[in-house]
């Protein structure tokens, strides 16, 4: 009889123990935050390997990929179902303005700098630089094409834009080494566009001439000029997305009054899209981690209520960011990842965005493991 009662009460107790398991598995995922990746198709990788890199990524939290893989929709088709398959949402991350050259693109589409110089021939810092001039019809019509045909492609999800903006008039002060540049003004060879469209509508607009001005970097005019085209792009494209019925969003830069207006021409906060994603890379401002909770405040205060997921840029190799001089091998460090998510959640983000789970080291995922299951509203 003693045994029998012992017995019932192992049972009781291992009851017991499951429903409380369960009870803190319950209450853990209720608080989980949605976790977004930025990342790339690799060479020759098969089915197969992407079968257990998309498992993998959903079983350490990751709910969407923002997903770069080129312009052709069958190839989205083909990641897509399999990223689907385990259980992630699917959006393509294609680049807007900048366009390599293709047969289908005229060199004449090209942004033009204020010294008279075509981002085709000569593009500012780097060579993949070429950024289109979203003043023309015709990149319009190119734009409209590429992403209407992702967009109808069933397993797709959403559109998310990238370097949907001019090139940086001014870079992050902690790429200014990099490039041997001091940037406290405008350098006329970083300042876009002046082709001779955007120079006459301006002039039919406002009634100046902007090559008559002797300073164009201080006319209010001219900038709003520059904001509304890219403004109206992205108005002109989330038609096209939305007309798939799928979402559309965007990779901005911080701010954006602080930083995305002022580098590269980004008045985000008046953009159609149903979320943004700013890339508040904090050591390409020479900034730690709470300049992260900072600017992540100014961006949902902008946003009008749009989500914002908190881009975070993370660093490869740990022991070695001391020693590296080049700002892409910074990042946030194992120790700085969860101040940086925790900063971006209790400053209003929806959700964070990693560049990119690549980049992420064993260290990493342990501290995210963690941080992606705590409550930042208490």
């Amino acid at each position: 009889m003693k045994r029998f009662i012992t017995l019932i009460g192992l049972f009781l107790l291992i009851i017991s123990c499951k429903t409380e398991n369960k009870k803190e598995v319950q209450e853990a995922e209720a608080y989980k935050i949605p976790v977004h990746a930025w990342m790339g198709l690799k060479k020759d990788a098969t089915d197969e390997d992407l079968k257990t890199q998309f498992d993998d990524l959903k079983s350490k939290g990751v709910d969407r990929l923002m997903y770069s893989a080129g312009h052709d929709p069958e190839v989205y088709r083909r990641v897509g179902k399999i990223a689907k398959a385990s259980g992630l949402e699917f959006h393509t991350w294609i680049p807007t303005m900048v366009q390599n050259d293709k047969p289908e693109l005229k060199t004449e589409w090209y942004a033009v700098n204020r010294n008279g110089e075509s981002a085709f021939d000569k593009p500012a810092y780097v060579e993949h630089y070429r950024f289109l001039c979203p003043n023309r019809e015709e990149v319009f019509e190119f734009l409209k094409n590429l992403y209407g045909s992702v967009a109808e492609v069933e397993e797709v999800d959403g559109i998310h834009l990238d370097y949907i903006r001019f090139p940086d008039v001014i870079l992050a002060r902690g790429l200014w080494d990099k490039y041997g540049l001091v940037m406290d003004k405008e350098h006329p060879q970083f300042d876009y566009c002046y082709c001779e469209k955007c120079l006459s509508d301006f002039k039919s607009a406002s009634g100046i001439d902007i090559m008559e001005v002797e300073d164009p970097t201080q006319l209010e005019e001219w900038k709003q000029f520059r904001y509304d085209l890219i403004t109206k792009m992205v108005s002109r494209l989330s038609e096209v997305v939305r007309g798939k019925n799928k979402a559309i969003t965007a990779a901005v830069f911080p701010g954006p009054d602080s930083q995305a207006k002022i580098l590269v021409r980004q008045e985000w906060n008046k953009w159609d899209l149903d979320a943004f994603y700013p890339m508040n890379y904090n050591d390409f401002y020479l900034e730690g981690t709470k300049w992260i909770g900072t600017v992540t405040k100014e961006e949902v205060e902008a946003s009008s209520g749009k989500p914002v997921f908190s881009g975070l840029f993370i660093c490869p190799k740990p022991e070695n960011k001391a020693a590296e001089k080049d700002p892409e091998g910074h990042g946030l460090l194992p120790e700085e990842l969860e101040a940086g998510i925790s900063e971006s959640m209790k400053n209003g983000a929806a959700g964070i965005c990693l560049f990119t789970p690549g980049r992420m080291t064993d260290a990493h995922w342990k501290v995210f493991e963690k941080a992606i299951y705590t409550d930042y509203t208490k």
